[in-house]
């Protein structure tokens, strides 16, 4: 069977029992799903969670299935320590994808056009309080060049404003914004595939950071090991995804424009809203028994969906200039840090590696800490170690003014003003060495028990729990 949701579900079932959790009660779509899934997240857990009933819909919701690094590395086939270095060292072949008869495409098991394409139909959640309605947050949005013919897929905030109208918000520098920029110079409709729920590998491959328009169909068979089946849309000259839980299909006019937002956005704050183009949709077509995949919008789940293509986009980058390179981490706590372990060679190697990264996340990041690689970039205490005991806080911060902007989503690209206006700026950007001094120059070791007596202990045979004095 090829790779879906549904055989990612089965498969975290089986390899990491107790990260999908399920809710059999009836659940509100307004707040109450993320509800949970935020409950959770204030105990510092983050496992799927699976509403099977929701209130005014009959399909259930999955919302966190992407919300760990354990579960993206899972996805394709590696291990958290490795992901980014496998990710990034991959062969570069790409898999095209494979057209597959409407019979064989689960998505088509349903089909809605017209009239019957209604958005109430989905259970859309509401997510946060001050956001603007129910938005889709788990697309993949698929549209197509004019010029070239290629497709392109990229993850969008989609807001449900009628029952056939959606918003639509672009940062100006996305491929997708591109495309529908250049059918509006054409004065030509823009046909769309808002595809909901696949494998991780496929929304991965989605947000991946890609040179030039179109390939990342090519990229989700390179991650998936296989091709990914795609099967024609019914309303709109596209393929999509033919084991998608739900497609949504639409055309977005050349000039039409709906206010869109507020909505929270992965820094945890509301900056960006206005009149944004909508798609007008055509058709709806699903699974007989769908369920639909949800990511946390402003929660963990937003911030590490993105993060694994973006770290093995730095570490090729880096790499480029460190050959030494070890790790890339892009905490889960925010776009905005980024961790590299380097065997350092000379000084130098530091800011070359610093600056590889914020020229590939420019409008992200703000602050990118290196670290020697004995320290595991994963683990927040041992960088902050580094920092603590490696850093010259005089010598090893190296502040970028105006490095990147203006605007974006991070309020800290805007300045606010006393009227309720803002003013779009540019943000500055900080280098923080947390390395030790480049050979020959000695630096005290580091306390640690020998490594071969940690490889001889097998702590599931030698710990029991202790019970009492009494027993």
């Amino acid at each position: 069977m090829a790779k879906d949701m549904r055989t990612f579900m089965d498969q975290v079932a089986r390899e990491r029992p107790g990260e999908i959790l399920v809710v059999d009660e009836e659940v509100d779509p307004k707040f109450g799903i993320t509800g949970i899934a935020s409950k959770l997240a204030g105990r510092n857990r983050f496992p799927a969670v699976f509403c099977r009933k929701v209130r005014g819909s009959r399909l259930p919701v999955i919302i966190n299935l992407t919300a760990s690094y354990d579960r993206l590395a899972l996805a394709v086939g590696t291990t958290t320590a490795n992901m980014v270095p496998d990710y990034a060292n991959r062969p570069s072949a790409k898999i095209p994808p494979k057209i597959v008869e409407k019979s064989q495409a689960p998505v088509k098991e349903v089909i809605l056009k017209g009239n019957e394409a209604r958005m109430s139909l989905l259970p859309v959640p509401t997510h946060n309080e001050l956001d603007a309605g129910p938005y889709i947050t788990g697309d993949t949005l698929i549209c197509k060049d004019p010029d070239t013919g290629a497709l392109n897929a990229g993850m969008y905030r989609i807001q449900v404003q009628k029952e056939q109208q959606l918003g639509v918000w672009m940062w100006d520098t996305h491929h997708g914004a591109h495309i529908r920029r250049r059918h509006e110079e054409l004065g030509k409709e823009m046909a769309v595939a808002v595809a909901i729920g696949h494998h991780p590998a496929y929304i991965m491959a989605a947000v991946s950071t890609l040179p030039g328009i179109g390939g990342e169909l090519e990229e989700a068979g390179a991650l998936l090991g296989e091709p990914l089946e795609v099967v024609p849309a019914e309303t709109v000259d596209l393929l999509v995804p033919a084991r998608a839980e739900i497609v949504i299909e639409g055309k977005m006019l050349p000039g039409e424009r709906a206010f869109e937002g507020p909505f929270a956005e992965w820094p945890g704050t509301y900056v960006a809203e206005g009149d944004k183009p909508f798609i007008r949709v055509t058709a709806i077509t699903m699974r007989k028994d769908a369920i639909y995949y949800d990511v946390f919008s402003s929660n963990r789940e937003h911030t590490v969906l993105g993060s694994l293509p973006r770290m093995g986009v730095i570490y090729r980058a880096v790499k480029q200039y460190v050959p030494g390179v070890k790790n890339v981490n892009i905490p889960s706590h925010g776009r905005m840090y980024c961790y590299i372990s380097i065997k350092k060679e000379t000084e130098m190697d530091v800011k070359r590696a610093a600056m590889a990264a914020l020229n590939v996340e420019p409008f992200n990041l703000k602050t990118v800490v290196v670290v020697d690689d004995d320290i595991d970039v994963f683990n927040d205490a041992e960088v902050l170690w580094a920092i603590g005991t490696r850093c010259h806080m005089e010598k090893d911060l190296t502040l970028l003014p105006r490095f990147a902007g203006p605007g974006g989503l991070n309020p800290v690209g805007y300045e606010f003003h006393s009227d309720g206006t803002k003013t779009p700026v540019m943000i500055s950007a900080l280098i923080v060495d947390a390395t030790k001094p480049a050979p020959p120059t000695p630096y005290p070791p580091r306390a640690k028990v020998p490594q071969a007596v940690l490889d001889r202990i097998d702590l599931g045979k030698m710990l029991k729990e202790f019970k009492g004095f009494g027993n």
